[in-house]
């Protein structure tokens, strides 16, 4: 078994596929060596998107999901294997963050839930995995999200030690930002709110029938125009102001979210085209990430770097731009990086820190009471 092969699995709050990369850590930065995609299947998607909100016969359907989400990781793994022409035995572990399908950091017990049972997945690659990253930080009084900034820290501190503030942002179904301090200072970030998941959302609704499940480029949002009185009400949401740490999902930012702000502004949204509201949606994410680079740094942020499906999203970039023009605007890929496979590689990243007994949270980032190892061992 080698100790420096990992594999790192993400699904993300999109929904709309399985990442798997394949990273070398016997460098001095971690290296790329294969990635492989696969959309979700419909039946799942259409089952973790219900899960996500209260309804019948929970707990049937959540074991049933939670077991079909593991043996379709597990077919993915092995083609992510069967691609790179290794085996099994040549991989450490697994990092497997499953599928978000709840997340209530701040209910009164709080707590996570991610599906793709481990065991059923070690069982079925024969790879150790490790799983359930999120609760040990939550059972420290944390966010258990974000969890990336950590590995950002691990992967860019070296590179980003400039004089002014620099920041990563994680464009998936939700945003987030790794803010680096100037000249080495401590490592923040937090959720500033939806990304792709509202634009998706919407854009699905008025293009059923259409390849993509999202808006290529952005270019339906481009067509409308800002409607500014619903564009006010969503940033005075009781989420986007509140101070971080912070952090959000699907539970929160979803169709019925959407559908209250809709219904609310003038009593009618019946004078309101489709692609008015995309545009005023890709103008919320923007403002709202240009918000918490604000709450982030007091001092203007010199560089964003972008990563995740958003960062292909020619439209939003340049609403991100508009909204926060003191900073340069670039890919991670200007990094070395793949935007695509940033998030899947931190997933590695953090079953390799539990293999060496490492931290993988960081309290200033999640809130928790202390740094600590994250996740279980699951063996095959």
């Amino acid at each position: 078994m080698s100790e420096q092969l990992y594999i790192g699995l993400m699904s993300g709050t999109s929904m709309d596929g399985l990442d798997a990369v394949l990273v070398d850590f016997s460098g001095e930065q971690p290296q790329l060596l294969q990635h492989y995609s696969q959309a979700l299947p419909p039946h799942l998607k259409a089952e973790f998107q219900d899960l996500c909100a209260p309804g019948t016969n929970e707990l049937h359907r959540l074991a049933t999901a939670d077991r079909q989400f593991a043996e379709y990781s597990a077919e993915v793994v092995l083609a992510l294997l069967e691609q790179a022409q290794l085996s099994a035995s040549a991989i450490a572990a697994v990092g497997s963050h499953g599928q978000t399908v709840r997340h209530m950091p701040d209910a009164l017990t709080p707590y996570t839930l991610q599906l793709g049972d481990p065991n059923t997945l070690a069982a079925l690659t024969g790879i150790a995995v490790v799983a359930d990253f999120r609760r040990k930080d939550i059972a420290l009084g944390g966010q258990g999200a974000p969890l990336v900034p950590a590995f950002h820290e691990a992967l860019f501190k070296t590179r980003l030690a400039e004089d002014c503030p620099t920041a990563v942002l994680n464009l998936g179904g939700i945003a987030n930002i790794t803010l680096f301090a100037a000249n080495g200072g401590e490592v923040t970030g937090f959720d500033t709110g939806p990304a792709n998941t509202l634009l998706d959302l919407w854009y699905q609704l008025h293009h059923p029938d259409a390849a993509q499940s999202y808006d290529p480029e952005g270019s339906y949002g481009a067509s409308g125009k800002v409607i500014h009185e619903l564009l006010g009400a969503m940033l005075a949401d009781d989420y986007i102001q509140q101070a971080p740490p912070k952090s959000t999902g699907r539970e929160y930012f979803n169709y019925n979210w959407l559908m209250s702000y809709l219904e609310s502004a003038d009593g009618s949204d019946s004078g309101w085209r489709s692609e008015d509201i995309q545009a005023t949606l890709a103008e919320f994410t923007a403002a709202t990430v240009a918000h918490g680079l604000q709450q982030a740094s007091p001092t203007p942020v010199h560089s964003v770097f972008v990563a995740g499906g958003g960062a292909f999203n020619q439209h939003l970039l340049g609403r991100l731009a508009a909204h926060y023009p003191e900073a340069q605007w670039r890919s991670v890929a200007a990094l070395g990086v793949d935007p695509q496979q940033l998030e899947a590689m931190a997933f590695a990243w953090l079953a390799r820190q539990f293999m060496l007994g490492l931290p993988g949270n960081m309290p200033a980032v999640t809130g928790a009471s202390r740094a600590t190892v994250l996740g279980g061992l699951h063996l095959p």
